[in-house]
């Protein structure tokens, strides 16, 4: 029984490399917000290594918020820094979490719901090196709760 239980787990963990390769994964990090409490001057920052200056890729902003958060969205503002240069690309995303009847549109168990959403497509970064991700909060009040966690995640196109 030991023996079948071994095999099973590196069975699993070649199935979840495997499929990894086949997503183009590139980067994909998540941060907690303390306490699910996302104060309005606080800001979600991402480091992002970049090798990769001739393909294409997707971005991507995770959000996971617990089902008492009281919105059926979240308005987020992200700044984009690229390497050398000082002035950033400043954009604003809306990410839909509930349908109109209320209905989380995210997957997860218990309490704890995870939407994935396409931020930008066909991205090309111009230069290699660390680009920085800024992620606040834009909704209105001084602090929100009920986001959990912000992903942030780069694959090839």
């Amino acid at each position: 029984m030991k023996k079948f239980g071994i095999q099973f787990l590196i069975g699993c963990t070649l199935l979840i490399s495997l499929f990894s390769c086949i997503n183009g994964g590139v980067f994909g990090e998540y941060k907690t917000i303390p306490r699910a409490i996302w104060h309005k001057d606080s800001v979600v920052v991402f480091q992002i290594p970049v090798i990769d200056t001739v393909q294409n890729h997707n971005l991507y902003i995770d959000v996971r918020n617990d089902i008492n958060y009281k919105y059926s969205n979240l308005w987020l503002f992200i700044e984009i820094e690229q390497p050398g240069e000082t002035k950033a690309v400043i954009d604003t995303f809306e990410v839909t979490l509930a349908d109109q009847t209320g209905k989380w549109l995210g997957h997860g168990f218990g309490g704890v719901k995870t939407s994935e959403n396409l931020f930008k497509s066909n991205v090309y970064f111009p230069v290699s090196g660390n680009y920085e991700i800024q992620i606040k909060q834009g909704m209105r009040g001084k602090q929100l709760e009920g986001i959990t966690e912000i992903g942030f995640r780069v694959e090839k196109k």
